[in-house]
């Protein structure tokens, strides 16, 4: 499976009060289980800067991962960007195979 990055701001109107966070993070990850159950999620942060949450999703695609942040957007009422990302030794690999520069 691809690994994906998801960056979700929060829109000032989803949050009532401090203990909205939890509310909101279970509402939302009780849709991405019920609509992408093929989806697994290998790390969440808070943020303390112009997003809210880092989340590492592993997806089949990026069709899955696209529902994973639609579903984020629509239920959490917040901007999401979705980045494709690549483990550091899988990138290595990569790149060693790549012809010199001449």
């Amino acid at each position: 499976m691809a690994a994906f990055v998801l960056l979700t701001r929060l829109s000032p109107q989803a949050l009532h009060q401090p203990r909205s966070f939890v509310t909101l993070e279970r509402h939302v990850a009780e849709q991405v289980q019920a609509h992408c159950p093929e989806v697994k999620w290998l790390v969440s942060c808070a943020l303390l800067g112009p997003w809210d949450y880092l989340d590492v999703i592993e997806a089949p695609d990026l069709q899955a991962a696209t529902r994973v942040s639609v579903l984020v957007r629509s239920h959490g009422q917040a901007h999401t960007e979705i980045w494709p990302a690549m483990a550091w030794p899988d990138f290595k690999a990569l790149v060693k195979g790549l012809p010199a520069r001449d």
